[in-house]
């Protein structure tokens, strides 16, 4: 499979240590993210080998033919191997076959299912056997065949493709993202440039999570479309800067459970592309978290390429918005999400009315300043790399601009009392903040 060198040029750079960066800095790391995905799967075939893996010549035929898909219709490829869980599949699985200890079903084999997705997609005429487990084979990006466990063979023609087991033969639909007999689907969702699927099947979809949620029914699945739509237009309509940017980076919505309140979300560096959030209780709760969980995913790329701060040195640090110590690299993490969120607040605070604009002027007021001072913390840990301090600057800059404009002073007041209030709340778990 091809691959080719990447890196962040000069504007791109500072437009995103500013906070932004917009869509064509975003397909940049998306893209530097796909070739990344390629070493990996790559490299769990040549470490399959390496150490005399029992099934690397199945894995060398998985890998054969999504090289074979890759040359006949590389975008239908693409979409297979940029896919979330598959980076989070390859390299857990690379982990595991160097012996580190990683979730069960992370096995070579998976490449099989991989380049069975890639030839669906592409109505490639192609036979391959491909693992079972749980009782059916998962084709990532696509879907799940129940499937006797062991193996079982995906048969791929240009007219359609079957999983077939000793149980019998399931069709996959010629829109594999409908449930069929035997098919459960990774359902579609979309809305204006939004385009994602919503994955609540695939076991890699964000294996570091504890509370993904089970199969949604449909009725589910047309509330989570609405929500998405109706947080898409607010961003679309008042927020373009940060839509643009989420239409790139997300590709994947995993579903949570529900927590007893608020809303959970979390992204995983290994999963590029995925979102996993609880279902949200309004439109800018869900807007806001796009626009969170999307500066994770843009710092997570850029460190593939750029390195921001140095090695753990053991030392931790407050953060506004965590309960616990944090090292150099989760601080820095969670100031650019902050960044983008006060983003985000700094223009919907004009929007809302009476209580809820109080609230939201609040939200601003209070993550403006957090976000400078978790940056502040930062650039005098000496945790930082020479492009680390030059990123952080470069934050620290849109952020002193901030503090500036005039927030309501019932809002302020909120700001600082639970500015406060976290804090003491810390220092009482933590003892006294590390200097």
């Amino acid at each position: 499979m091809s691959l080719r060198y990447h890196y962040v040029s000069r504007d791109a750079f500072d437009a995103l240590a500013a906070g932004g960066g917009g869509p064509d800095a975003v397909r940049g790391l998306a893209a530097a993210q796909y070739s990344k995905h390629a070493l990996l799967l790559r490299g769990v075939l040549g470490v399959a080998w390496e150490v005399g893996h029992g099934r690397a010549a199945l894995a060398q035929s998985g890998y054969d033919l999504l090289a074979a898909v890759q040359r006949h219709d590389p975008a239908a490829a693409g979409a297979v191997i940029r896919h979330p869980s598959v980076g989070a599949w390859a390299l857990r699985t690379l982990r595991a076959l160097r012996g580190y200890p990683e979730m069960r079903g992370a096995e070579p084999t998976g490449l099989c299912v991989v380049a069975a997705a890639a030839a669906i997609r592409a109505g490639v005429p192609a036979e391959i056997e491909v693992p079972a487990a749980g009782g059916v084979v998962m084709l990532p990006s696509l879907g799940a065949a129940t499937a006797d466990d062991g193996t079982a063979m995906v048969r791929s023609t240009a007219d359609g493709a079957a999983v077939v087991s000793e149980g019998g033969q399931v069709r996959v639909p010629p829109d594999p993202h409908q449930d069929g007999p035997g098919w459960r689907a990774v359902r579609r969702l979309r809305a204006g440039l939004l385009d994602v699927l919503l994955d609540d099947l695939d076991p890699f979809r964000m294996p570091a999570v504890a509370d993904v949620a089970p199969r949604l029914d449909s009725l589910e699945v047309e509330q989570w479309g609405a929500a998405l739509r109706d947080a898409w237009q607010l961003l679309d309509m008042h927020h373009p800067a940060i839509a643009g940017e989420v239409a790139e980076a997300i590709r994947v919505v995993v579903p949570l459970a529900t927590p007893p309140q608020g809303l959970v979300s979390s992204s995983s560096p290994e999963a590029f592309g995925a979102l996993a959030l609880s279902k949200p209780p309004d439109p800018s709760a869900f807007a806001v978290t796009l626009a969170h969980e999307t500066q994770h995913l843009k710092l997570s790329a850029l460190l593939s390429i750029v390195a921001l701060t140095l090695p753990d040195d053991g030392r931790r640090f407050y953060a506004p918005w965590r309960g616990d110590p944090r090292p150099a690299s989760g601080l820095l993490q969670g100031a650019y999400a902050y960044l983008g969120v006060s983003g985000f607040w700094r223009r919907q605070r004009h929007l809302e009315d009476g209580a809820d604009a109080t609230r939201a002027h609040a939200e601003f007021a209070r993550w403006r300043a957090a976000a400078l001072g978790g940056v502040g913390t930062l650039i005098s840990s000496g945790q930082l790399t020479p492009a680390g301090l030059d990123f952080t600057h470069r934050m620290a800059r849109t952020l002193r601009l901030w503090q500036d404009e005039s927030v309501p002073g019932g809002a302020l007041a909120l700001a600082r009392h639970e500015a406060e209030t976290h804090l003491s709340l810390w220092r009482s778990a933590n003892g006294s903040v590390p200097a």
